[in-house]
C-alpha cells in the first residue's frame, strides 16, 4: 500500500473543523500588530516568540496563548489575522473550515464582541467570493470561567447570530467538566445553533459522555481518551459522532510523548468518524497538511487512510448533504496507487 506523501495530501480537498483562530497568530503578525497598536509583548524577537512554545501541558500554552491575543484591538486586526489563517487553507486545499473563535479571551480586556466578530466574518466572506473556501463560526466559551458569564457571552453575540452555526467549549479542561455548562448549552440548542465540546483531550473519558449527554453536542473536538473506555468506543461509532482530532496538538501539549503512540489511525480503522485539524497551528508547529504529513511520517498513513479522514472531514461538517456529496466524489475520484 502507497504511503500518503505530501503531494498527495495537497491533491485532496479538505475540511477543517477544529481550529482556534487566535491560535492561527503567527509571531510575525503578532509582532506586527503590537506596534500598530503600541502594545507591549514580553518578547524582544519573532525568534524569542518561537523558543517560548515549548509547552509541557495544556496550562502552559494557553498562559502564552492569551498573552499574544492581547494584541488583537481593532476590527482590520480579527479581519488580517483571519485572512492570514485562510491564506493557509488555500495553500493547503482546506475548500471548508469551521473556525472557533473565543470572544471572553476580547471582551474581558474591553473589546466589544461586534468588533470580534464583524473582522472574522469581513474575511470569512472576502475569502469565499475571492478563492471559494466556505465556512462557519463558532462561538467558544471559556470553560475556566462560570457559566454565568458564558450566559452573559451568549446573550451579548445575540445580535450576531446570523454569523454564527454554533457554540463551543475550550480553555482549561481538567476540572471543568461539560456539566458546569448544561444550561448555556441547552440556551444554545433553542436558539437553533450547533452544539461541540472539547472533551477527553487532558480530561478523562468520562467528560466525553458527559458532553453526549448533557450538553447534547453532536461533535466531540479531540476525544481521544475515548480509548480508555470500549464502550464509549462503541457507542461513538454506532451514533456517529465524529473527533475533531489534532495530532501535532495532541504530542506538543504532552498527552502523547511521541507521534508514534498516537491512536487516530487505529480509531480510523475501527470505524470512526475521525478527522484531522490543526487546532492552534501558530504553536504547534504546522497547518492541516503538516497533520496529515505527521500521520505518514510516524505512523504510516497510507493514501487510502488520508481520502478517508478527509472524507470523514467533510462528513463531520455542518454544510449541506448536497455539498457533502460533492466533495465525497472529489475525493473517491483521486487515485491511490503511486506513479512508478
Amino acid at each position: 500500500m502507497s504511503i500518503a506523501d505530501l503531494d498527495f495530501i495537497k491533491a485532496l480537498p479538505k475540511a477543517e473543523l477544529h481550529l482556534h483562530i487566535e491560535g492561527s497568530l503567527e509571531p510575525e503578525l503578532m509582532f506586527e500588530l503590537s506596534r500598530r497598536n503600541k502594545i507591549e509583548i514580553p518578547f524582544s524577537s519573532v525568534e524569542e516568540i518561537k523558543a517560548a512554545y515549548k509547552f509541557h501541558n495544556l496550562q502552559s500554552f494557553l498562559d502564552i496563548y492569551y498573552q499574544g491575543a492581547s494584541v488583537l484591538i481593532h476590527e482590520q486586526d480579527f479581519y488580517d489575522l483571519t485572512m492570514a489563517y485562510l491564506q493557509r487553507c488555500r495553500e493547503d486545499n482546506v475548500v471548508h473550515t469551521e473556525i472557533f473563535f473565543d470572544p471572553q479571551t476580547h471582551t474581558e480586556r474591553g473589546i466589544d464582541i461586534g468588533v470580534v466578530i464583524r473582522g472574522i466574518h469581513s474575511a470569512l466572506k472576502d475569502a469565499e467570493s475571492e478563492w471559494g473556501i466556505s465556512s462557519h463560526l463558532i462561538l467558544c466559551f471559556l470553560r475556566h470561567l462560570s457559566e454565568e458569564e458564558a450566559l452573559s457571552t451568549l446573550e451579548a453575540a445575540k445580535p450576531y447570530l446570523e454569523f454564527i452555526k454554533g457554540v463551543g467549549l475550550d480553555s482549561s479542561e481538567l476540572g471543568h467538566p461539560p456539566s458546569k455548562f448544561q444550561q448555556v448549552f441547552t440556551k444554545a440548542k433553542e436558539l437553533g445553533l450547533e452544539r461541540v465540546a472539547h472533551a477527553g483531550e487532558e480530561g478523562p473519558a468520562e467528560y466525553i459522555k458527559e458532553a453526549l449527554d448533557l450538553l447534547d453536542v453532536s461533535r466531540i473536538d479531540h476525544g481521544v481518551r475515548c480509548v480508555e473506555d470500549e464502550t464509549l468506543i462503541e457507542r461513538l461509532i454506532d451514533q456517529e459522532i465524529p473527533l475533531t482530532v489534532c495530532p501535532l496538538s495532541n504530542t506538543a501539549l504532552c498527552v502523547y510523548e511521541d507521534m508514534n503512540q498516537h491512536p487516530i489511525l487505529q480509531l480510523l480503522e475501527r470505524g470512526l468518524c475521525v478527522t484531522v485539524n490543526a487546532d492552534d497551528p501558530a504553536y504547534f508547529g504546522g497547518y492541516v497538511n503538516r497533520n496529515y504529513l505527521a500521520l505518514s511520517e510516524s505512523l504510516g498513513m497510507t493514501r487510502e487512510q488520508a481520502k478517508q479522514l478527509a472524507i470523514n472531514s467533510f462528513r463531520a461538517s455542518y454544510i449541506s448533504e448536497a455539498q457533502k456529496q460533492k466533495w465525497v466524489e472529489v475525493i473517491a475520484s483521486i487515485e491511490t496507487v503511486a506513479e512508478v
